[in-house]
């Protein structure tokens, strides 16, 4: 099958209701970063020095040599930093991505970790680029890190995320299979579940955004009141659409050896303040918020459209165009993904093979239409949809007299164009469908065809809707 892997749809506008504890408006998620002593080093085996995430401009690795200056910034995260945002934040909720070597290294830091309460996950074995690792190698550096910190912490992680990841990282860490959330995603502003193969796994995006980690990139963040502003911006937004009934998710993303400079930490506490001044907010680890999620919203059962053989995406979809299941065997020839996972997905790929047919082809799911309350539908033979839509605007139930206009304007209108009038009856009342009727018999032919395919297309997108939601 050709299918496309990236969903790029996600909640379509029409998010869930988060539904978080005590009606809150908006979960803020602070995430702190411990690396120091888990980053490239030749001392930990690497083949050169760090070069990313620092005070230095233009750091480049050092093949072979130690970087007294890196390795120095990155101590003062350890010794100084984390410190500085232990005192500030132990009061609160708070997620550690702990890279298992860098947690052996800091016993001090672990044991303060777990006296304020927090979350420790797991952000790898090593703070190294994963891009390049062949899959079973950075699958036993998965398992490794999970041993290394169940030893070291006394639990063994329920989060994920490795940050410098590779294309795999994501599905090893699912198929693992011990992970309440896996966070190597920043797409969306809610969790939500991706499938991998019969395993459904939740997905809590990160940010790069909301993250100190742009007090050390080009494109970053200046002056410490940029990061506070751009913190309270971010925070003022998702609240007041939490308050207007969409309540969403703030990550933010601190690093000990950046955000635990004194400035910055500063900064930091300014724009905390201000979020918990304000009513209807839940501090929470991102452990907390998957737990929710997954009791809230449970991953969706049964196949998913863009996941079916042939013989089940027909079956489903191949009445959506009346008595015309050709249409959906080539759409499930397309290039299908997790985007046509909905209705309007699945309308979009079935519309697409009904436009592109040729026009005989259109014509003739036109005359697989019926008659409005014709022969058919008195005699009860029409298709169940079409059976439904004709009832929803009370044809099933005509006087005499209406029964008689009907056939005569059938009579008139197949005359006229060589096909049933077709309209999508769910958008109109029985006066409406007389008033369309009189209408389109005024039409040329070129006019009135490209409307009846139109009003098709039309009564596949209502019948999707009604089989799937909207």
């Amino acid at each position: 099958m050709n299918r496309y892997p990236r969903d790029m749809t996600g909640y379509a506008g029409r998010p869930p209701d988060a539904n978080w504890p005590g009606g809150a408006r908006i979960a803020v998620q602070i995430v702190l970063n411990y690396e120091e002593g888990g980053e490239n080093n030749i001392l930990h085996g690497d083949a050169a020095s760090e070069a990313f995430l620092s005070e230095i401009v233009g750091a480049a690795p050092w093949p072979g040599q130690r970087h007294w200056n890196m390795e120095s910034i990155y101590e003062y995260g350890a010794r100084a930093g984390f410190w500085r945002l232990h005192g500030l934040l132990k009061h609160l909720p708070v997620t550690v991505y702990g890279v298992a070597t860098a947690l052996a290294r800091a016993p001090e830091q672990v044991a303060a970790m777990k006296g304020a309460g927090w979350e420790i996950a797991s952000h790898g074995l090593k703070w190294i680029e994963y891009k390049d690792f062949a899959e079973a190698e950075e699958r036993a550096h998965m398992e490794e890190a999970i041993r290394l910190h169940t030893e070291v912490t006394g639990t063994r992680p329920r989060g994920w995320y490795t940050g410098r990841s590779s294309v795999n990282t994501v599905r090893l860490a699912a198929e693992e299979g011990g992970f309440a959330y896996v966070a190597d995603t920043y797409d969306d502003d809610l969790p939500h579940w991706k499938r991998f193969g019969s395993h459904d796994q939740l997905i809590v995006p990160y940010t790069l955004d909301a993250n100190d980690m742009r007090f050390a990139v080009a494109a970053g963040f200046g002056a410490p009141r940029e990061f506070e502003s751009y913190l309270t911006d971010a925070f003022d937004m998702l609240h007041a659409e939490g308050a207007a009934g969409s309540p969403k998710m703030l990550s933010i993303g601190l690093h000990c050896r950046l955000v635990g400079r004194p400035a910055r930490a500063l900064a930091l506490k300014r724009a905390l303040d201000h979020m918990a001044a304000h009513e209807g907010v839940w501090f929470a680890t991102r452990l907390q918020i998957a737990e929710h999620w997954a009791a809230t919203h449970p991953a969706p059962a049964g196949p998913r459209p863009s996941e079916m053989d042939l013989a089940t995406f027909t079956a489903e979809f191949g009445g959506i165009y009346e008595h015309s299941p050709w249409i959906a065997e080539r759409a499930h020839a397309l290039e299908l993904g997790p985007t046509h996972d909905t209705a309007t997905g699945i309308h979009s790929a079935l519309t697409r093979i009904f436009r592109s047919s040729s026009q005989a082809e259109r014509l003739g799911v036109l005359h697989a239409h019926p008659d409005l309350a014709g022969k058919l539908a008195a005699a009860k033979r029409l298709t169940p949809e079409s059976t439904a839509e004709q009832a929803s605007a009370g044809l099933d139930a005509l006087t005499d007299d209406e029964r008689a206009t009907f056939t005569g304007l059938n009579a008139d209108y197949t005359a006229k164009f060589g096909f049933p009038f077709i309209i999508a009856v769910r958008d109109n009342t029985k006066d409406t469908i007389l008033e369309a009727f009189l209408r389109r018999l005024g039409n040329d032919a070129e006019t009135e065809f490209a409307e009846a395919c139109r009003q098709v297309e039309r009564i596949a997108e209502l019948r999707l809707k009604e089989k799937m939601g909207p």
